[in-house]
């Protein structure tokens, strides 16, 4: 085995590989923003046992490991703003032969190493995410002119955003528009 950072979040999530990866990563996660800011890894254990089907599209065994993601960021969730957070993944590996390591823990979030979740990082393939087409971006609109804009985004969502890239608390934001 290398010798490389092989902490990991897991989440036990009722979706499916396929859209954690058209989505670029998985949500909607009540957790430590910038402790898994810190983390390289996202694991990801396949619940089958979420009926709604609006919500889940699970494919994998129950309990198992099925998606290892390189962490990029953790965003306010665009499914459920507010206290939830989307973690991105910039490349994800499929895990070939799942393995269930679901211990019924009490929180759908748990932290530790690859190791812990029977997951050798040597044995791991890694392949970029796939590029979302302009339409589809959250972040952008069809351009208007000759450059791409921002979407329009409101003072609440503002703050989400930069209190969750800067660490700080929501009301430690002031914004002010000068026109």
């Amino acid at each position: 085995m290398t010798n490389i950072d092989t902490r990991c979040v897991a989440v036990f999530t009722a979706r499916s590989p396929d859209r954690i990866i058209r989505e670029g990563g998985s949500q909607a996660w009540v957790l430590d923003a910038n402790r898994v800011r810190k983390t390289p890894y996202l694991v990801c254990i396949q619940n089958l046992h979420n009926d709604d089907r609006d919500f889940s599209d699970a494919t994998e065994p129950h309990g198992s490991v099925f998606l290892v993601g390189k962490i990029r960021d953790v965003v306010p969730s665009a499914d459920d703003p507010g206290d939830r957070w989307k973690i991105e993944i910039s490349e994800f590996a499929r895990i070939k032969d799942p393995t269930n390591v679901w211990m019924a823990w009490r929180n759908p979030v748990k932290y530790g190493l690859l190791e812990h979740f029977k997951i050798d990082v040597d044995s791991l393939t890694f392949e970029p995410m796939p590029t979302m087409p302009l339409a589809e971006s959250p972040r952008l609109q069809e351009p208007t002119t000759s450059s791409a804009e921002f979407a329009p985004l409101s003072f609440a969502a503002a703050k989400r955003g930069l209190s969750a890239f800067y660490g700080v608390p929501q009301e430690a934001i002031e914004i002010v528009i000068r026109g």
